[in-house]
């Protein structure tokens, strides 16, 4: 089990009656946009998941919009809904075409 002390190593020692100087909201504020820098391209998908809109896979998998619907409400290829837009991962989705279960289902559709 980690320690939590642990994560404050990266940080120097902070006392309460301690003074900031400009300097250090300077360091502080170059250090915060180095991070959400980081968070930010970190969530355009670069290392983690990718995900596609409903056109992308359409066109990927040469899809109506129905048979896409259709394998969506029989539970048939993972998706995500947020803020009313349909994603897909891309992952997921090579995994199935891979293992020929989303190729076979789409022969039934």
């Amino acid at each position: 089990m980690a320690n939590h002390n642990e994560n404050q190593n990266d940080f120097p020692k902070v006392n309460r009656d301690q003074l900031i100087t400009v300097q250090d909201l300077i360091d502080f504020k170059q250090q915060l946009i180095i991070d959400i820098k980081k968070l930010l391209k970190e969530q355009s998908g670069m290392p983690g998941h990718h995900w596609l809109k409903a056109f992308e896979i359409k066109k990927m998998l040469r899809l109506s919009e129905s048979k896409l619907q259709y394998l969506r409400d029989k539970g048939l290829i993972p998706f995500k809904k947020l803020g009313g837009i349909t994603y897909y991962n891309s992952d997921e989705i090579e995994k199935l075409m891979a293992s020929g279960k989303l190729n076979d289902q789409m022969n039934l559709a």
